[in-house]
């Protein structure tokens, strides 16, 4: 009986270990409201949430390299640790924290459903994004593509509209 007890102990154990590592960040300001999750996947990291409060349109999406929100420029820049030129989430070149445009549909008040998967960043290693800030811009990203004097940099995004620490989401022992 405690042989038996003890590879059920094991198993549920092990299966605790195996689930994915998760995190989660919550954009709150007085114009946009969302939440984001990213979460381990054998593919890459599983983007997916929803935001609302811009108009229509694609916005720039950055994961930057401190997670001061103490006001959106305390962030810093884009989280690029390997220090290369600003670009598109499917492009061979780019910073760790660029993930592209995301999409706000709608009249009036828009919102932007977020679901992709990304192979760059991570939750653990040199690419690991927690404790870094989201943040969501005022303008599309360019992907390094538009030949502005900024578009190698940030894209050209505009300004930072609202940012959020991202941190741990679940579960919580396979952080230890």
């Amino acid at each position: 009986m405690i042989f038996y007890l003890l590879i059920c102990f094991t198993l549920t154990v092990g299966q605790i270990t195996r689930l994915p590592r998760s995190a989660v960040v919550h954009l709150i300001s007085e114009e946009v409201t969302g939440s984001i999750t990213f979460t381990e996947t054998e593919e890459g990291i599983h983007v997916k949430g929803t935001i609302s409060g811009l108009d229509a349109g694609n916005y720039g999406f950055h994961i930057h390299e401190l997670g001061d929100t103490i006001d959106c420029d305390a962030a810093g820049s884009h989280f690029n640790p390997y220090d290369t030129d600003h670009g598109g989430r499917d492009h061979t070149v780019r910073h760790v924290g660029d993930l592209g445009n995301i999409q706000f549909v709608g009249t009036g008040t828009g919102v932007a459903e977020v679901d992709f998967v990304d192979k760059v960043i991570a939750l653990r290693g040199r690419n690991n994004i927690l404790g870094r800030a989201l943040i969501l811009h005022g303008q599309e990203d360019d992907l390094g593509l538009g030949g502005h004097e900024t578009s190698l940099t940030t894209g050209n995004a505009g300004s930072r509209v609202v940012c959020a620490v991202i941190g741990v989401g679940s579960p919580v022992d396979a952080w230890v």
